[in-house]
């Protein structure tokens, strides 16, 4: 199969506890031949008893002249302290996965408003706020695409909050002016509204062409091709622009337009995965905040009365570009900063500055691994969705990982990191804190009050004496 951007899979063996995953991953993708495509996206779907399941979205290389990915979605740069002078977490909804709370339009808003209140800031992705024409995130969040998170996290990025950004529009030269004259009216109504700063409108002929289609384990992927047509409009204004939104036609089958709000938020939303895969490569290109916004098809799609739909799915019912949530997410979306040097000033926000990342239950993928390896604690929420991985059984360090039932607890464990307080202090029973005794020498004698301890016990808490020889050693 060809095309700029693919969706591929691969079994890789399992590791032994699970030790230093990011590491194997990272080998393994070194050692395969990828047929001169470089992936930009990456997810363990499943763990199972022998290997790990792994989907990816690779992207062909040489679609630009101008940019070039800056490292390997598989690089990572430890943090060597952990600032703790303000409480930033990361919300993280994987794209087209599912989820039962975050997975459809936009639905994840009041969770991102809801943790916002107990953080100074909030790192989020735009499957976590945009809903057609509404993006309600909270003002202390900052926007950025999906990559740039797990750029983040593994230390090789880092976000510069920003006043305003001047926004590239691209869309499709579609055959019907009715789509390319609403597009253009989203744009005018949020520059005469909120101040948009538009750089350019583009209409794009002939059109790339994204296909959505679902992965094995039902995750929502698909194929893009003609890429290089935009990749070429981007190297032609390169630099005269600070981020880029989308809008174009995604080619699904009929029968998913009704049938995604007839099946009232279970069947997955195929939109996102192949929009997810576009602006992964192209934010790895350009080093700029990128999102993307589905385009009709036709008038006969765009009139068609779905009915009252469930809540989740209700803004997209309502909308004629769904372009909106992009141009105010992207205003004031942080630059992308990967000079090693520009990233230890102050107002760069780096791993060092990240106190926490909540993610939905079993999903095991780059921002997981580089938040294990990074010491940064961990709330899996419980949030139904296709992954199929116990992150109870990696490695953690002793308090990094925590599982709440839903969001609101989610929150109170937030609070509880944020005040230095022991999550376990609050719950009931409070178990006592386990007394210890150290014997220096195997004669040491205990206190008459204490049990002798069973062989095995003793001879952990033993220390045995040096030799002379071994002092000499030391």
């Amino acid at each position: 199969m060809t095309g700029s951007l693919i969706e591929r899979q691969r079994e890789i063996p399992l590791v032994a506890n699970h030790k230093n995953l990011l590491r194997h991953f990272r080998q393994a993708f070194a050692g395969e031949s990828l047929d001169d495509r470089v992936p930009v996206r990456f997810a363990v779907t499943s763990t199972e008893d022998a290997h790990y399941h792994c989907e990816y979205a690779t992207m062909a290389s040489g679609l630009s002249v101008v940019g070039k990915p800056t490292s390997s979605i598989f690089d990572f740069r430890r943090r060597a302290v952990h600032d703790a002078r303000s409480f930033n977490v990361v919300l993280l909804i994987p794209t087209g996965i599912g989820a039962e709370m975050g997975g459809h339009a936009g639905d994840a808003g009041p969770v991102a408003r809801l943790l916002a209140e107990v953080s100074d800031t909030v790192v989020l992705h735009p499957n976590v706020v945009n809903a057609s024409d509404i993006n309600e995130m909270p003002p202390n969040s900052l926007y950025v695409e999906g990559s740039v998170v797990t750029r983040l996290l593994m230390g090789t990025a880092g976000l510069l909050p920003v006043r305003s950004n001047r926004v590239l529009v691209i869309i499709d030269a579609h055959s019907d002016d009715l789509f390319v004259h609403a597009a253009v009216n989203t744009v005018n109504g949020a520059r005469a509204t909120y101040g948009l700063d538009c750089a350019e409108i583009v209409a794009v002929a002939p059109p790339m062409r994204l296909f959505a289609r679902y992965s094995p384990s039902g995750r929502a992927a698909g194929r893009v091709e003609g890429a290089e047509n935009i990749f070429r409009l981007l190297d032609a204004r390169s630099g005269t622009f600070d981020a880029v939104s989308l809008s174009t036609v995604i080619d699904v089958p009929h029968e998913f337009h009704q049938g995604y709000f007839d099946a009232e938020g279970i069947m997955v939303n195929p939109w996102g995965g192949v929009e997810a895969m576009l602006t992964h490569a192209l934010s790895s290109v350009y080093d700029v905040p990128t999102a993307h916004s589905p385009m009709f098809e036709s008038r006969e799609i765009a009139n068609a009365d779905p009915g009252i739909v469930d809540p989740r799915m209700a803004a997209e019912a309502v909308s004629t570009t769904f372009l909106q949530c992009t141009l105010k997410g992207l205003r004031q979306s942080p630059r992308i900063v990967t000079d090693p040097e520009a990233m230890r000033d102050d107002s760069v926000m780096t791993a060092e500055q990240i106190s926490c990342l909540v993610i939905p239950e079993g999903c095991l993928g780059l921002p997981t691994l580089a938040a294990l390896e990074q010491g940064i604690p961990v709330i899996e929420v419980a949030n139904d969705n296709l992954m199929k991985n116990d992150l109870r059984a990696l490695p953690w360090a002793k308090g990094q990982f925590h599982r709440a039932s839903n969001y609101l607890e989610a929150t109170g464990l937030l609070a509880a990191l944020r005040a230095g307080i022991a999550a376990d202090s609050t719950r009931r029973p409070l178990r006592k804190t386990a007394l210890h005794y150290w014997k220096q020498r195997p004669d040491a004698l205990l206190p008459d009050h204490v049990n002798d301890p069973p062989e095995d016990e003793i001879a952990r808490l033993t220390v045995t004496s040096f030799s002379e020889d071994m002092l000499k050693t030391v």
